[in-house]
């Protein structure tokens, strides 16, 4: 999933952080300065329902057009047979690791 805030607020002429957040406050949403931040440079984790609401009435969108699918990107991510994987890698079979790389509990 591909977030495309600047791009929906650079069609609406919106070209800084600090004015999306100025109209925004405008609407009724107040965001900190770190949240406008995080929103505006890159992918969000989350963003809450209400907000987006107000994000979409501020750039004249649908979240939709904020939220672009990338099935491709997830079609990558999908592990392979091992015999498929065998023979894409030269004979060593390789198995994809999904997710954080985090540790197993202590036994």
């Amino acid at each position: 999933m591909r977030w495309n805030l600047r791009m929906k607020a650079a069609e609406r002429g919106i070209w800084k952080s600090t004015e999306m957040r100025r109209q925004l406050a405008a609407a009724g949403l107040e965001i900190s300065a770190g949240k406008m931040s995080a929103l505006w440079t890159g992918t969000p984790t989350t963003v809450r329902l209400d907000d987006l609401d107000v994000i979409c009435l501020v750039l004249e969108c649908t979240p939709a057009d904020l939220l672009v699918c990338e099935p491709e990107q997830v079609r990558a991510r999908i592990p392979r047979k091992p015999e498929e994987a065998s023979s894409a890698a030269g004979g060593t079979v390789i198995t994809p690791r999904l997710g954080r790389n985090r540790s197993l509990p202590p036994v």
